[in-house]
């Protein structure tokens, strides 16, 4: 361990640039690794709930559905598109070609189906009865990783030692939980 680390918080300069480059790393992988894998009718409730609200292109359903699901849920294309055709094929959803994209858009039928099952497209997203994903606690805890290592960049030294304080009775609380249960 360097100085700069032993010294009292996490140092600055290249060792904070180094911190907040692994910390950006470590996200970036908690990103792609953990999720939530959809069940065959969340795809289908969510497409249909999107589309009740206005006709969307194929990758603006993922990205909506990432965003309502808090980034909990970011189905594939190869889950989207064929539910697209599904719902066309069950007349539910119709298509339109306009400057080299397929808009999707509900039918009356669709319409009715989805005022029927919209209720329950974003349900699974947080989990069972309101529960937290089970990504709420990791994400949290890189977030204020991150948070600790822009306090450790730019933070005073009175700032970092304050900092470090914080991450201290943090830690005591965390495991204060687990000693209840």
């Amino acid at each position: 361990m360097s100085n700069a680390f032993r010294a009292g918080g996490f140092g600055s300069g290249q060792h904070a640039d180094q911190l907040m480059q692994a910390f950006e790393q470590l996200r970036s992988q908690f990103e792609q690794k953990v999720g939530r894998r959809a069940g065959r009718g969340d795809v289908r409730a969510a497409v249909l709930a999107l589309l009740a609200e206005e006709p969307k292109h194929g990758y603006q359903i993922i990205r909506d559905i990432e965003e309502r699901s808090g980034g909990a849920w970011k189905p594939s294309a190869g889950s989207v598109y064929p539910t697209l055709q599904l719902l066309t094929d069950e007349g539910l959803v119709s298509s339109e070609e306009s400057g080299g994209r397929k808009t999707y858009a509900l039918t009356a039928a669709g319409r009715e189906v989805a005022d029927a099952e919209g209720a329950t497209a974003w349900s699974g997203a947080e989990g069972a009865a309101g529960t937290p994903s089970p990504t709420a606690l990791p994400k949290a805890g890189i977030e204020l990783a991150q948070a600790a290592a822009q306090l450790a960049r730019t933070g005073t030294p009175e700032q970092v030692q304050e900092g470090t304080a914080v991450l201290d009775e943090a830690r005591r609380r965390l495991y204060s939980i687990l000693a209840q249960g």
